[in-house]
């Protein structure tokens, strides 16, 4: 077998001393996997622990615990949720592929292709360099959601994997925290959400906060605790009355009290402006029955002793969720007038909303062809199906938020049918949801009997019915309408195989559009071997296919166009390396030594090479300040423009011959006080008095402000720009983390003009 590679090597005397608990917790796994599966192959399991064991020898985690540790977390966090011996398998040897020598071959010999496949499909595989960080996180969502649709157990284990990620997310940098924490609560918990896995949801999310916004977070914790008795009695009391009016019904059942959890208290406080005492429902009551008929029969008893609250009682076990959560859901005056939530389910239902797609049992018992399993993953193939004609990584990343990650809607067809759809969908979504071609054929749209544009949003309960003409074909407006990946893929497909000579003329153009406009021509960027790279890239087999993507909306020009004008500066930055190498080549090889050169300063704190009094101005641009990495530019009739090195204007690769040549060195006056302004973007929570508290720090820190300008988005969060007077990049900093300290502050970046 190979030998192992070594990720992280620490030497003997600073390896940490662990107690080897990972045979434990091994034992552990297996004894529980063979309470809920007998018949399971739990060597497999032991076999897959040694392998991984013996590759991750030389292998340690930031905590300084041994890396092997990690995989059996996971492992044991799968055998909670009572995942098959294949899954656990492939779970114990995830990372063994990526990070040993190891291959997917040797994986398939050992323990068959179902585990080489689940490791292949959890594994990040990195053979293409990606621009953006973006970019790779939204190809890493495409690989995963192609190996959702062979097999879930795929996204299982990559959000286990996800979760002991966060749980140990402390021994990482501040930087890394944040990164990963958001990325955490942008994509990870919806999509647990999305399966109906609100155990792995919940901790996700709460994690994700506790670094995102520790200051927070610990007072949410700190309040609940400071109250804990007086709520816990309050639930205690309506506990003891309902467990009793089950007994006197003759019905078996459970009665727990639930608390919220802190980010959805977070989300709540400041969605809803509200303190933590102005919030009633912090915790709920779950009552937990045999059958539905028994569900029905609580909510009668419990409307009967309490005020039920008008438009807050939903039935999720008529209606479920798409991802198959199902419950009564009702909100009920207490005995002092306090509001608070009562749940009601079946045992069954209560597995399904703990463990969502988890608790099925198609993959635990080996059995195939389950219809209602394939009925319940419907939206991994409409994903998929989508992906192929979003190609831009933006469109798909948006398309994924949106399908997956908003709540949903229930509305009816004339006939009773319930359709579920995304919030804010139009009528156009709906016809699509019915089947294709009915949004082929849509003419219009009533709802409740009255004639709707195609961009009305359905609401909750309403009936709507699609009108049709056979003569009728989707517009490319409706594009801009559809909100759903569906329909948008449907109307793609529409225009991509009825119109396709039309598609690449249009894609042709919208290119040459373009062209012109960043002054490129078609000879200097369309060489054969940079098309080939690009039509590779995208998965393309001509170029024709590329411009009809480019036509029917599946790719932008402006992607196809920069992509190609990337190449374009890369090759003209070799050549001009190439003259500067030669040039310096040619002065080094004179004998003649040059005059030292001069240095003068001018009133804006600037030294100009070789130039006494000189017109100098800072470059509004980019607001250049003292400690800046700077660069002067030689103006016609203005002076020298002073920028920082990395403003986007002074980038040479998009300059003409002539303004190359107008580059001239630049630097602070050290002995020369001035002062500098600067602008701040600052992204922070809504909530009362925190333009105060800014204003504070600038007042304490003595740096006066030159403009304020703030408002709230649509998510409730305030973004305020500021306009300030400081003297280097210290006073910047130090301003920053004063800022960042502040409750409820998300980020705060320097703006560039």
């Amino acid at each position: 077998m190979p030998e192992t590679k070594e990720q992280v090597i620490l030497s003997p005397e600073k390896i940490p001393q662990h107690v080897d608990d990972t045979d434990v917790l091994v034992d552990k796994i297996i004894e529980s996997v063979k309470g809920y599966s007998p018949n399971a192959n739990t060597d497999l399991i032991y076999v897959a622990y040694r392998l991984a064991k013996s590759a991750h020898s030389h292998q340690f985690r930031r905590s300084g615990a041994p890396y092997i540790e990690h995989p059996v977390q996971i492992a044991y966090i799968a055998s909670q949720l009572s995942l098959d011996a294949t899954a656990i398998s492939a779970a114990l040897l995830h990372d063994v592929v990526e990070d040993t020598p190891y291959t997917y071959e040797d994986i398939e010999a050992l323990f068959g292709k179902s585990v080489a496949e689940l490791v292949d499909g959890v594994t990040h595989l990195k053979q293409i360099q990606y621009n953006t960080r973006e970019e790779q996180q939204v190809e890493n969502l495409r690989k995963m959601f192609l190996a959702m649709a062979k097999d879930i157990r795929v996204v299982i284990i990559k959000l286990i994997d996800r979760l002991h990620n966060m749980r140990t997310l402390n021994f990482m940098p501040r930087a890394k925290q944040l990164l990963i924490s958001k990325e955490t609560l942008d994509v990870y918990a919806p999509l647990a959400h999305r399966l109906g896995m609100s155990k792995i949801k919940i901790e996700l999310e709460d994690l994700a906060l506790k670094y995102l916004d520790p200051v927070a977070y610990e007072e949410i914790r700190q309040s609940i605790n400071q109250k804990k008795e007086e709520r816990e009695k309050y639930i205690s009391d309506i506990m003891d009355i309902l467990r009793a009016k089950l007994e006197e019904m003759g019905i078996k059942g459970q009665v727990t009290g639930r608390a919220k959890h802190f980010y959805s208290i977070f989300r709540k406080m400041y969605t809803q402006n509200k303190t933590l005492d102005e919030l009633y429902d912090l915790f709920a009551v779950r009552v937990i029955v045999d059958t539905v008929a028994d569900c029905y029969a609580v909510l009668g008893m419990v409307h009967d002793l309490y005020t039920p609250v008008p438009m807050r009682f939903k039935d999720y076990i008529a209606m479920p969720k798409p991802n198959m959560y199902q419950s009564l859901h009702t909100t009920v005056i207490g005995p002092n007038g306090t509001p608070f939530e009562i749940q009601i389910r079946t045992w069954e239902m209560h597995r399904i909303a703990e463990n969502g797609i988890a608790a099925h049992w198609k993959y635990k018992e080996g059995i195939s062809g389950s219809t209602d399993m394939d009925s319940k993953l419907e939206w991994v193939r409409q994903l998929l199906d989508t992906q192929t004609n979003l190609i831009d990584t933006d469109d798909f990343y948006n398309t994924l938020k949106f399908d997956l990650f908003e709540d949903e809607v229930f509305v009816f067809t004339p006939q009773g049918k319930v359709i579920s759809l995304p919030a804010r969908s139009t009528v156009i979504d709906f016809a699509f949801a019915i089947h294709s071609q009915v949004g082929y054929k849509m003419s219009g749209a009533k709802v409740n009997g009255k004639i709707v544009p195609n961009n009305y949003q359905v609401q909750n309960g309403e009936i709507v019915e699609i009108l049709t003409a056979n003569t009728h074909g989707p517009s490319r407006d409706w594009l801009k309408l559809c909100r759903t990946s569906t329909a948008k893929n449907k109307i793609n497909q529409w225009f991509k195989r009825e119109r396709r000579d039309e598609n690449i003329e249009r894609g042709k153009e919208l290119i040459e559009r373009d062209l012109r406009r960043i002054g490129n021509t078609h000879e200097q960027l369309f060489k054969p071997e940079w098309i080939n790279l690009l039509i590779k890239r995208y998965g393309f087999q001509t170029l024709d296919d590329l411009y009809a993507s480019v036509g029917y909306g599946g790719l932008t020009s402006q992607k196809v166009v920069m992509r190609l004008r990337e190449e374009w500066i890369k090759q003209n930055r070799e050549q001009e390396q190439k003259k500067k190498l030669e040039a310096v080549y040619n002065e080094e090889s004179k004998t003649v030594e040059a005059e030292p050169a001069k240095r003068y300063a001018s009133s804006k704190g600037i030294v100009v090479k070789d130039i006494d009094n000189c017109l100098v101005r800072l470059a509004r641009c980019c607001n250049p300040v003292a400690g800046d990495d700077i660069v002067g530019f030689i103006t016609k009739g203005r002076g020298v423009s002073v920028h920082r090195r990395d403003c986007p204007n002074m980038n040479p690769d998009v300059m003409s011959e002539e303004d190359r040549g107008r580059f001239i060195e630049v630097m602070w006056d050290s002995e020369r006080s001035t002062s500098y302004t600067a602008n701040l973007k600052v992204e922070c929570h809504n909530r009362d008095g925190v333009l105060l508290e800014i204003t504070n720090i600038l007042a304490n820190l003595k740096i006066p402000f030159k403009s304020v300008n703030a408002y709230v988005n649509k998510d409730e969060i305030a973004i305020i720009q500021l306009g300030v007077e400081i003297r280097n990049t210290s006073d910047l900093a130090l301003l920053r983390k004063k800022l960042l300290q502040l409750h409820g502050v998300i980020s705060v970046a320097r703006l560039s003009n």
